[in-house]
């Protein structure tokens, strides 16, 4: 690992983080999933990232201030080439963190994974605590008991992995004895995530599948006032900052998007903020092996156009936020997504505000009749 470091221009920040789209594909066919990955029930990855590519992206990154990095997909263990991509970023001593449905975590990899390489954290999707709801979101028959087996797995070797739950109609009533399962089997916490009309989850939207932000704002309170005290592992709703309560803003951490100094890399060498980038073309700065890293993160005109807009020219209800400085807007990919620029308000806040669910408290100034 080299130690030597770019000086940056004023105002460029360090990149930090790379978020890997190592698969275009993946083994399950979630119906809410953000980055539409083709289905693959046997093995094949719907195109992955070369190996070669992956290694150049890492000497390009380490310069820049490269610190950590997320495996996700489509299914991160799909890769041909998982191990050596795990041992490449270890031999460098970056931070490692998985994003995985835990269907293919053998006991010898999860072993692995513990004991030679820098694995910190690992997450593992469960979207019930029954196969039926699980395999209901999932589409696969069979792949609770698998994803339970991963999970095991995991544990025995030392991880504590946090499960995801992605928050739909049909498994609402099962967050709380999904949150008692993961604490009485080893796992660190539950993250609830909210699902975003974006991929699959907008045509969720277009059916009238997705949650109202009133219902999701019930949930969340009873999340945080009465499921929460019940229990000793963290739960983590993913709405906004200012959704949070103060106890939970003094005692947790809130997940928050970096996004002024993470890059994501897909499945087929581009270059985006995060996994956007199968979605929105315009988010696509360029591709690893043909643009140099470097060129991107100081002179691309969309990151500057983040850097610039990102707090301090936000609009709406994001402009008046007391957490506007930590919570950068939520999420800039879903924002421009909506509405094809970055600076709008997060839909999720910008609707509790038109229903009167919004803590005027986290307001930095009174909204004018």
């Amino acid at each position: 690992m080299t130690d030597r470091k770019i000086d940056l221009p004023e105002g460029v920040p360090p990149l930090t983080s790379y978020y890997v789209y190592l698969t275009g594909g993946c083994n399950l066919a979630c119906k809410h999933c953000w980055i539409t990955p083709t289905f693959h029930p046997n093995g094949g990855t719907g195109g992955h990232l070369d190996f070669e590519l992956f290694k150049l992206a890492i000497e390009e990154g380490l310069p820049l201030g490269l610190q950590s990095v997320k495996l996700t997909g489509g299914e991160p263990l799909l890769h041909p080439d998982f191990i050596k991509i795990v041992d490449h970023t270890t031999s460098n001593h970056l931070k490692l963190w998985m994003e995985t449905n835990g269907t293919l975590i053998s006991r010898d990899l999860a072993f692995y994974l513990k004991n030679k390489t820098t694995m910190s954290a690992i997450s593992v999707s469960l979207d019930g605590a029954t196969a039926e709801t699980h395999e209901q979101n999932r589409n696969v028959r069979g792949c609770f008991d698998q994803s339970l087996s991963g999970i095991k797995h995991l544990v025995d070797a030392g991880f504590n992995p946090q499960i995801i739950l992605s928050l739909t109609k049909d498994n609402v009533d099962e967050i709380e004895p999904l949150a008692f399962w993961a604490q009485a089997h080893g796992c660190r916490s539950l993250k609830i995530n909210l699902i975003s009309p974006v991929g699959r989850g907008q045509q969720m939207q277009s059916k009238g599948d997705l949650l109202s932000v009133e219902r999701l704002v019930q949930i969340g309170e009873w999340v945080t006032k009465e499921l929460q005290p019940k229990l000793n592992m963290p739960i983590f709703y993913s709405w906004p900052t200012a959704m949070w309560s103060t106890s939970d803003l003094l005692t947790k951490n809130p997940h928050l998007c970096q996004i002024h100094n993470i890059l994501g890399i897909l499945s087929d060498g581009q270059i985006s903020i995060c996994g956007i980038g199968v979605t929105e073309p315009d988010l696509v700065f360029g591709t690893i092996g043909v643009d140099k890293i470097d060129t991107i993160w100081i002179n691309s005109p969309v990151l500057k156009s983040i850097r610039s807009a990102i707090p301090y020219g936000l609009t709406g209800i994001c402009a008046q936020c007391i957490h506007k400085y930590d919570c950068l807007g939520a999420c800039s990919a879903n924002t421009y997504h909506i509405n094809k620029n970055f600076t709008t308000s997060y839909w999720f806040c910008d609707e509790a505000m038109r229903q009167g669910l919004f803590p005027l408290s986290r307001l930095s100034e009174p909204i004018l009749e």
